[in-house]
Parts: C-alpha cells; structure tokens; sequence
C-alpha cells in the first residue's frame, strides 16, 4: 500500500464523508483497511502524515480556509476542495490538479484521466505539443487558480520582528495557572532532529514554541512562557489575525527563534544532473512546501523529514526563498 494508493483512497473516502475530521477521515480508512495490514499503529500514523499532505495539496481544505454559516463547526475540520488547477511555470508548463468531488473516483473525462501522472500524493497533467490544456480543463468546470494565488505567503520581515510581534501578545495574556500534558520545542536541541526537540518541560525559562493537551481532538499549537518550568503564560497560535493555521506559524516562529539564537534550521543540498534535492530536518509551514511541489517534486526522504527534487533552473530562486523567508542554512551534501 504506498502512498499513491493511499492517497487514492483518503480523496475517494473525503468525497464521501466531509466535512468531517481529521480522525473520521482516518478511521473511516482504517476500518477499510484493516485486514490488509498488521501494523494498525504504523498505518494510522501513515494516513495521517498523508492527510496533511494532501492539506497542503490542495485536495483537502482545513476550516480556516473555508467560510461557513455554521459556528458550531470545529476548527479541526476538513472539508473537499472543489476541482481546480494551476498551471505549472515553463519550461514544465504542466498542469497541477487538485480537489475531490463526491462519489466519483475522478472528475475528468477518460481521455485525461488517463494521461494523469501520480507522484507521491501529486497529480499532474502535461500538455501535448499545441495543446491548449488549461481550456480543456476550464471546460471540464475545473476553477483555474494564478500561482500567485495558490502561493500566497505571509509578508516578508526579519526573525527578530516575527518573534518580537507575537511575544508582545503573550506578554499581554491573562495568567495561564497549570497547563496539563503540555510540550515544548527546546531551542538548545540540535535544529537537525525534530522529534528528539520535543521535550516536557522540567526546570526551563524562557519563551517557547509547545503543544497543549486538549480533552478532545488533537493538542493545541501555542506559545507560552516558562520560569523553572512553569507556565506563567500562554498564548494560542495562530491569533485571530492571520490566516495561516496554528502549525505554519508556530513551525515559522521557531525558525525564527532557531536564527535569533544563531543556530538557524538548515536544509541539505546535493546536485544529480539537472536536478537538485533538498532534505529538510523539520516540518514546513504549508505556504512553503506547496512551492516546492508546485516547481518541484516529492521524493522518498534520505536521512532527513522530508525531501524535495527540483530543476536546476528553479532551485536558485527557491533556496533564495527559503533563505529569505524561513531563514534556513544551507548544508552542502559531502557524500
């Protein structure tokens, strides 16, 4: 069962059951999926390392993206996004799908159906030689979206302004008092292993980037204050003016603190021909990742969280990118 299938099956079980969540996307997969494998823990987490991707595909919206009549609605809802495109830049010039429709498999007609190329949980469509495409598509009632739309990103400022803005707003947060189950990304741990960052709190003080326990669904994203591991005060991410949910600004917040302490996060870099791969450390904020499989692709991870293969043409600009925006270091791959 890799991930293209899976992926398959996640979009086909959307167009039936949202909106819904996170977690009865995911059962409604599991109970299918059951006897297929042994390893129900090791699936469930597949599914949802899988459901994120397809977040930030495109395929799935989250309820922040999304207006709705119905305020009873939890925030960890996701919803099918209608059918729609973008248009690859040249010299590709090929066609990104993405979006669910309900109870069918696939909203194209056979003759472009089957010309779809599925990588990893990426669906493209290239054009033939005098091909106009992005018409067909059109036609087809598929909403076609600039690139400069689908790759919105926050606005560009230093590291030290970023954290300055929102510990300014935690300052401003009423005490907290006792914070059950709560986690922390420890700033002193090495940039380069994500998972061994989370700790619980013991004797630390300062600010940090956490995750708090919640009596339903998953814990919460937040920032909070310590003193000898106490929680004097704590602010929920993301705030009410922004956009972006509470794990692309606390990932993006971290950066910042990671470059502040001058021990900025960092990508690896190796060159292959034409291309060049990226390995990452630790997660991307959507707006970020959705770059590099809009001029990229994903490929299976190489001692890293994730990696990325881009034309030698367009890695310059998105490592300027990255660079600029998300103040990672560059580590050359010495083999």
């Amino acid at each position: 069962m890799d991930d293209i299938l899976l992926a398959a099956l996640l979009r086909r079980s959307g167009g039936i059951h949202c909106p819904c969540s996170r977690a009865t996307l995911r059962a409604s997969l599991l109970e299918s999926l059951r006897h297929l494998s042994s390893d129900t823990k090791g699936l469930s987490d597949r599914l949802d390392e899988i459901i994120e991707g397809l977040i930030v595909g495109g395929d799935l919206l989250e309820l922040s993206d999304v207006v709705i009549g119905d305020f009873a609605a939890k925030g960890t809802w996701v919803f099918a996004a209608p059918p729609s495109f973008v248009k690859r830049p040249r010299p590709s010039g090929s066609i990104f799908l993405f979006g669910i429709v309900p109870d069918q498999d696939t909203f194209l007609p056979q003759s472009l159906a089957s010309r779809i190329c599925y990588e990893g949980l990426v669906r493209t469509i290239k054009p033939e030689s005098g091909e106009n495409l992005s018409d067909e598509l059109r036609e087809q009632g598929l909403q076609q979206l600039s690139t400069d739309t689908w790759l919105k990103s926050p606005k560009e400022m230093p590291p030290e302004e970023m954290f300055k803005q929102l510990n300014n707003q935690l300052k401003l947060q009423p005490p907290s008092g006792t914070v059950d189950g709560l986690q922390i990304l420890d700033a002193t741990r090495p940039v380069n292993y994500y998972r061994g960052r989370w700790v619980t709190p013991q004797s630390q003080t300062g600010t940090f980037v956490a995750r708090r326990q919640q009596e339903f669904g998953a814990p919460l994203w937040c920032l909070v204050e310590l003193k000898d591991g106490a929680t004097p005060r704590l602010l929920d991410l993301p705030g009410k003016e922004t956009q972006w949910r509470g794990c692309d600004v606390a990932w993006h917040l971290q950066m910042a603190i990671d470059r502040c302490r001058n021990s900025p996060q960092c990508y690896r870099r190796s060159e292959d021909g034409n291309n060049v791969r990226l390995d990452f450390f630790s997660p991307l904020p959507k707006w970020a990742e959705r770059r590099l499989i809009v001029f990229g692709r994903s490929v299976p991870p190489r001692r890293s969280l994730k990696s990325y293969q881009l034309p030698i043409a367009e890695a310059k600009i998105e490592e300027d990118f990255l660079q600029k925006r998300l103040w990672l270091s560059c580590e050359h791959d010495s083999g």
